[in-house]
């Protein structure tokens, strides 16, 4: 016990002996004494049954042997009015609660449509009543730093002080990460030993640890001894805010360096002379082609408005869409398109707008991307992407107020050289801890 905490519990013991003291001195009575009380163990207000919709399963079935037939009716007629009964998925949970009193009542039952809502249905004198309940959340904020060993992925993951947040938000964390340095950083290639990394992460976690939304606040990126940060901004707070570096420049350009996210590989580059493998003869190929299996999603590399959507000869199934500045970019051979976008739908950066295939003059699976200025064919591979727009003038200030306190969450974790020199200080069993604090 520390010398502080000594001293408390000294003057609380000299209170009470001197609270004691002046009741015997004033009153000339003895101290009440309190004696021992047996304890007593309350029964449970209810009894829960926990039950799962198995496959081929419907709701109805379920309830047999609950509910009799009457009661079922109306007991579906009631969850109509938050869920359709027939879109419950197998393993959908089912609670049952009863009523440990007797007469033993089935005083509610609870089905889960997913880790944020829940049906409530209660039986009333009319039949049965339902209303949702939200999984209740709180808001956390989690900081982290660690030097790089393996991969970005592996050491994040494996950091101590993460062992708290689930697996799965651990994996969306490392790739909001990859997301917000994708430009300045190869993380496939160009990352090295000896890279580091600091961030900070706000989330919000329901009452299991698992998360509900969340998204970097501030990132550090230390690759081949040159810093890169980054900060999230969203002057309006409705979510749709973006990553800036400290001096207000975007960190997004204005293109994705690939339509593709998932794994592949380049089968065929910008070039004005190649043999074409279908037709048998020497052409220019004024674009790049992604390997990759069928089905894989193909992002918009950039803002902007779907002008062609169709199936072409040569090309397959392919979108085009017109880009602010002159720029436009194909995307062909795909085995499909993405639902709801169609000639004249707005596109965000990365929104998905087909799949990989091998539609039109194709010998295998691959995605062919084009990107023209004012019809200009240019190498995807090859051209400097022109930036992101930086803060606009008229929110500069509330720009700094976001980012000061979030850039500070940053200084108060430690940096690799940091480390090495308190354990050459302290010794490794007093080494400061760089996980999540």
């Amino acid at each position: 016990m520390s010398s502080g905490s000594k001293f408390l519990a000294f003057i609380g013991v000299f209170g009470a002996m001197a609270s004691s003291l002046a009741f015997v001195l004033f009153t000339g009575k003895e101290v009440p004494t309190v004696g021992l009380v047996a304890p007593v163990f309350a029964a449970a207000p209810e009894r829960v049954e926990l039950r799962a919709l198995e496959r081929d399963q419907t709701l109805g079935d379920l309830l047999v042997g609950m509910l009799d037939a009457s009661d079922r009716y109306s007991f579906v007629l009631a969850l109509r009015e938050r869920a359709n009964p027939r879109r419950l998925r197998p393993g959908t949970e089912v609670a049952f609660r009863w009523l440990t009193a007797a007469p033993s009542e089935l005083r509610a039952v609870d089905i889960t449509l997913d880790a944020d809502v829940t049906v409530r249905m209660t039986p009333s004198s009319g039949g049965w009543n339902s209303r949702l309940i939200t999984t209740p959340v709180v808001k956390d904020t989690v900081w982290a730093s660690g030097e790089i060993q393996r991969s970005l992925w592996e050491d994040v993951f494996a950091t101590e002080g993460l062992k708290r947040v689930d697996s799965a938000d651990r994996a969306k964390l490392i790739l909001d990460l990859q997301d917000i340095f994708q430009w300045q950083v190869d993380f496939l290639r160009g990352i090295r030993p000896g890279d580091f990394y600091r961030f900070s992460f706000e989330r919000d976690v329901r009452p299991d640890g698992t998360m509900r939304v969340g998204h970097v606040l501030s990132a550090e990126l230390v690759n081949r001894g040159r810093a890169y940060r980054a900060v999230w901004f969203d002057p309006n707070g409705d979510g749709a805010g973006t990553y800036y570096d400290e001096d207000g420049n975007s960190v997004r350009l204005a293109f994705l360096l690939s339509p593709i996210a998932l794994r592949y590989r380049i089968s065929s580059g910008f070039t004005n002379n190649r043999f074409h493998p279908v037709l048998r003869t020497w052409r220019a190929h004024r674009g790049v082609d992604f390997a990759a299996a069928t089905g894989t999603p193909v992002r918009s590399t950039g803002n902007g408005v779907i002008i062609e959507r169709a199936r072409q000869s040569t090309y397959g199934n392919t979108i085009l869409i017109r880009h602010s500045n002159g720029w436009t970019t194909r995307y062909a051979h795909m085995s499909r398109f993405a639902s709801g976008k169609s000639v004249g739908s707005r596109v965000d950066q990365g929104d998905i707008v087909g799949y990989v295939g091998m539609t039109g003059l194709a010998t295998g699976p691959h995605l062919h991307y084009e990107m023209r200025i004012r019809g200009k064919a240019e190498d995807p591979l090859a051209i400097k992407l022109p930036a992101g727009d930086p803060v606009a003038k008229d929110q500069w200030e509330e720009w700094e107020a976001q980012s000061r306190p979030r850039l500070s969450l940053l200084d108060r974790l430690p940096l690799p050289w940091d480390l090495r020199l308190a354990m050459n200080v302290l010794g490794d069993a007093d080494t400061p801890d760089a996980g999540a604090r």
